[in-house]
C-alpha cells in the first residue's frame, strides 16, 4: 500500500502554489486505484520493489509542471502533472508488470492503464485516464522500446 503523502513525496509542500483541490482530489483517486490493485497483487505474492531514492514503492507520484519539465523522459503532458498517474518500482524479475500483463481485466476493474513495459524498464506506470488510444497497455511514445518484451506481451 501507499500513502497518499508517498505520493507526493513532499511535492505539496514544495510546490504548495500548484497544488489545488483539483489535483489533491486526482491524488487521492489515484492512490486509491493503485491500492487496490497493490492489494490484489499482493494476494497472488507480489509486490513493488522498493524506489532507492523514496524508500517506498513509489518511483514518481504528482509532478508539478516545472518538475516535469526537468524530469527526464517525462512527457510534456504527462498525466503525473494533474496527480493522475503514478509510477511504482518494480523488481528485477518484473513481477509487476508481469502480473499487470496477464490481469488486464483488473485493471480494466480498477480504471487503470500502463504504459507498455518495453519502454518502463525498471517501474510500472499507471493512470487513472485512459491515453489517447484507448489501449489498456499503451506505447507511450515514439522514442523506440527500452527493453525487449516481457513473456507475457504478445508479439
Amino acid at each position: 500500500m501507499i500513502s497518499i503523502e508517498q505520493y507526493f513525496m513532499g511535492r505539496d509542500q514544495l510546490y504548495s502554489n500548484e497544488c489545488g483541490t483539483d489535483i489533491c482530489q486526482n491524488a487521492e483517486k489515484t492512490v486509491n486505484a493503485i491500492n487496490k490493485l497493490l492489494e490484489l497483487s499482493a494476494r497472488d505474492g507480489i509486490q513493488p520493489g522498493i524506489d532507492p531514492v523514496s524508500r517506498n514503492f513509489v518511483s514518481s507520484g504528482w509532478r508539478p509542471a516545472a518538475l516535469n519539465v526537468a524530469t527526464c523522459n517525462a512527457a510534456a503532458h504527462s498525466k503525473h502533472i494533474d496527480a493522475l498517474a503514478c509510477d511504482l518500482r518494480d523488481t528485477s524479475d518484473r513481477a509487476l508488470a508481469r502480473w499487470c500483463l496477464v490481469n488486464l481485466d483488473t485493471l480494466a476493474q480498477l480504471g487503470l492503464w500502463m504504459e507498455n513495459p518495453q519502454w518502463t524498464p525498471s517501474w510500472v506506470h499507471l493512470q487513472i485516464i485512459p491515453p489517447g488510444s484507448g489501449n489498456r497497455v499503451y506505447i507511450p511514445s515514439s522514442a523506440p522500446p527500452r527493453c525487449d518484451p516481457l513473456p507475457e506481451q504478445s508479439t
